[in-house]
């Protein structure tokens, strides 16, 4: 068997048996390059500026750019079938693209302001391989000693010098560069086109430059001319605006609705399916308005993020015959999408030491979701979402429950989101950012542990979501109403008391229901897809009971017989829990890579009317998004450990049920990479990825020894697993496959705890460990856990 190197990051999968061909020692690079062939292995340009010493990389010729091992031998692979899309063809030295590339670098070097850089370059080549020094002579660099401009309209050059210090990159004393005078000529065009200079084209702006000075200084002088035989530029204001709204098909034929909605737009409708406030609330451009760019953007992105339309193009706009007032009439055609849809998900759980004994007694799960939409159900814009998911976990063959199924979680809800807030007081437009949402939602839950309990849970919520800026986003949801109760099997319930477990009884089993408000603020959530450097932040704050608390003191209503407060016959809940998602985001370079850390701790606190928190309100530890090397709600708390259960029937029938905490520290650290452009269709992606944390008790109990969280043993409590996987992405969703293993379990003591070092033998077959393990815990040990999902894990 071979060690746990990143390097063999797929061998765990080995469901993917088509890329084992690439482990195959002794695979040459060369092979196949005819006699004077010569594959490029190695690129260096030397004497570069550090600060342009990556990006002249960039400049040499991309079919001369080293392959990378896994590339070329994909395409070598499937090259002998005929498809050359897979894969990399061999990057074989040619001294033409050589030339071409080190012309290119000289040029970049000039444009960064070295107007004497000259590159030469060297070719080395030994046993079928070559290798490529570019050396560069940069000379000195030379910067702007003077600014001046140019421009033929006086407003134009008042608006130019108003404007310049906040966007300009040509300032003098700095660098002389071709790219920042690009920069300059792009910045001041949006400019011009944010007030109101609709006929402006960026070749209308020029620039003169002396460098004919002994001292390496660049005099620059901006030029802006004005049309020709024109004595300044025209400035636009819109007028009227035409918004059609074809058919789902695109079509514009047959009877529309028809409306002038006020002295500025006329709305037609094909579809007849929209009233014109949906659309017209977020037009951004009104009449007498100058003309700018931004609110077509504004407009255009608003629209858009509807989901109602399929196509939003920017608006069209026609000048009227009016040569003096300089209007523009607008247009803008839209296309919806269809009114009805259906999109399923689903996601695969596996514990086992491979794939293909997952039919066997290992654990397993799977989770399926279906998402029906009605698009602009009440012609208004709004979405209803109708939302089905099943989820079963399979514990094997257990002694004392038979039946494969563990425990089994049934949910369907429905959402009416209307993409305005929905409000009795008059609040000003938040759609400047994004669109804001009203989410009306209900749903019920049915979870069934096997041999033990049914618990069912309504739930009736209104939600508030809108933008503060483009980067953060706000969620209120100012009243949640959850009722729930609990079934116990008659069983199991005589057994746990008899044991003097009521905790438990109390917990799954008790009728109880709360009104909460929570609050979820986000940081650069927009930027989650993108390989930028950045900050996520996620917090949430869920307050529930005061409200009732208060009613119930007013009305001073009757207590329980544990001493809790009632209302309408049954003891309502009260807590604080809060919940945070810190997660730092670096590019590291070429091929996509990226490093991922993420700190996920949450607290809860049950208060006042409650002595603990409700079933739904606990933290449970493990899972695809989680510690993945744990099934979901198999970790913890703290150095629980389940041999403490004497009756197998007890630990069989509180299996997923009795490890949860009232605080969570969850830890993620993931590297991204790309492995291949093109693999079957998709883009082939991989992760190396270290997951650490548990949840813990706020107090020792009898039920969790070892459970409570202390700081002196946070570090002894803490699970750690590793892992790789797959990412396969198909652009509107990414199917990820992972592989996980237990690194250092808490449930064990000392040295124990590092299973996957001390007991490396036992991985893949049953040893003395498992053996011992099977014994006192009633179960399989099981060092690797697969994960099958879609979207990427944080």
């Amino acid at each position: 068997m071979k060690p746990f190197y990143p390097e063999n990051k797929l061998y765990s999968l080995a469901i993917l048996s088509i890329l084992l061909v690439f482990t195959i020692s002794g695979c040459s690079l060369t092979r196949g390059l005819k006699e004077n062939e010569y594959l490029v292995r190695k690129i260096k340009v030397d004497s570069v500026d550090q600060e342009f010493s990556d990006a002249s990389l960039l400049y040499v010729d991309r079919l001369q750019q080293p392959n990378s091992w896994f590339n070329l031998q994909l395409y070598y692979l499937f090259n002998k079938k005929g498809n050359k899309d897979i894969g990399e063809p061999p990057a074989i030295l040619d001294s033409a693209l050589i030339e071409f590339s080190r012309l290119q670098i000289e040029k970049f070097l000039r444009n960064k302001g070295y107007l004497k850089a000259s590159v030469a370059s060297a070719i080395k080549t030994q046993k079928k391989k070559a290798f490529i020094t570019f050396t560069a002579k940069q000379g000195p660099m030379f910067r702007i000693r003077n600014v001046q401009d140019s421009i033929a309209d006086p407003n134009v050059q008042v608006l130019y010098r108003i404007n310049r210090r906040r966007f300009s990159h040509v300032q003098p004393g700095g660098r002389f560069d071709t790219d920042s005078l690009a920069y300059d000529r792009d910045a001041f065009y949006q400019v011009m086109k944010q007030n109101g200079y609709y006929d402006f084209y960026r070749q209308y702006m020029n620039y003169n430059y002396d460098s004919t000075f002994n001292s390496s200084v660049v005099d620059v002088k901006v030029l802006i001319d004005n049309p020709a035989g024109k004595k300044n530029h025209p400035i636009y204001k819109i007028n009227n605006t035409l918004i059609t709204i074809a058919t789902s098909t695109g079509r514009t034929t047959g009877n529309a609705d028809t409306l002038r909605v006020d002295s500025q737009f006329t709305f037609v409708d094909y579809s007849r399916r929209f009233k014109p406030n949906a659309v017209l609330r977020y037009v951004f451009q009104h009449k007498g308005d100058i003309y700018n760019i931004d609110q077509q953007t504004l407009t255009t992105s608003r629209l858009s993020e509807l989901n109602v339309f399929r196509n939003v193009p920017n608006p069209i706009y026609t000048k009227t015959p009016d040569s003096v007032n300089h209007l523009l009439n607008s247009r803008i055609d839209i296309i919806p999408l269809k009114r009805m849809s259906d999109r399923i998900e689903a996601e695969y759980l596996h514990s086992g030491p491979a794939f293909f004994d997952f039919w066997s007694g290992s654990g397993y799960g799977f989770n399926i979701g279906n998402t029906f939409s009605n698009r602009n159900l009440f012609k208004q814009a709004e979405i209803l979402q109708i939302k089905l998911n099943y989820s079963v976990l399979f514990a094997g063959n257990t002694t004392t429950l038979p039946g494969a199924i563990q425990n089994q979680d049934f949910k369907i809800g429905a959402n009416l989101v209307y993409p305005r807030i929905i409000s009795p007081f008059n609040l000003p437009s938040l759609g400047k950012y994004g669109v804001p949402h009203t989410t009306f939602a209900s749903s019920f839950q049915l979870f069934y542990q096997n041999g033990l309990v049914k618990r069912r849970s309504f739930i009736n919520s209104l939600t508030y979501d809108w933008m503060e800026t483009s980067r953060k986003q706000h969620s209120l949801t100012p009243i949640s109403i959850e009722f729930s109760n609990g079934t116990i099997d008659p069983t199991a319930r005589d057994i746990l008391l008899s044991q003097n477990r009521y905790s438990y009884v109390y917990l799954i089993g008790r009728t109880v229901f709360t009104a909460s408000t929570q609050y979820t603020y986000q940081l650069n959530f927009n930027k989650l897809n993108s390989l930028a450097n950045f900050v996520y932040f996620r917090g949430t704050i869920d307050l529930g009971g005061n409200t009732l608390a208060l009613i119930s003191r007013v009305l001073n209503t009757r207590r329980d017989s544990l001493g809790q407060r009632t209302l309408f016959g049954h003891a309502f809940a009260q807590y604080a829990k809060a919940d945070v998602d810190l997660r730092f985001y670096r590019n590291l370079g070429g091929n996509e890579q990226q490093f991922v850390f993420r700190f996920n701790p949450g607290l809860g606190l049950p208060f006042g009317n409650s002595n603990q928190l409700i079933f739904e309100r606990n933290f449970y530890a493990g899972g695809a998004n989680d510690i993945r090397a744990w099934l979901p709600r198999t970790l913890g708390p703290g150095n629980f450990n389940r041999a403490i259960y004497k009756d197998n029937n007890i630990r069989d029938r509180l299996k997923y049920l009795d490890q949860f905490g009232e605080i969570k520290i969850i830890g993620n650290m993931e590297y991204r990479y790309k492995i291949a452009n093109d693999f079957f269709g998709t883009k082939l992606k991989g992760a190396t990825f270290i997951d650490f944390g548990n949840v813990w008790r706020l107090d020792e109990t009898v039920e969790n020894p070892g459970g409570q969280f202390k700081f002196n043993n946070l570090f002894n409590s803490t699970a750690v697993g590793i892992g790789t996987g797959l990412r396969f992405d198909l652009t509107f969703f990414v199917f990820r496959l992972d592989a996980a293993f237990k690194f250092k379990d808490p449930q064990f003591t000392g040295a124990d705890q590092y299973v996957l070092i001390k007991h490396f033998s036992n991985l893949f077959k049953q040893g003395d460990f498992k053996k011992t393990y099977k014994a006192t815990n009633n179960e399989d040990y099981r060092f690797m856990q697969l994960n099958f999902g879609i979207g990427l894990p944080f």
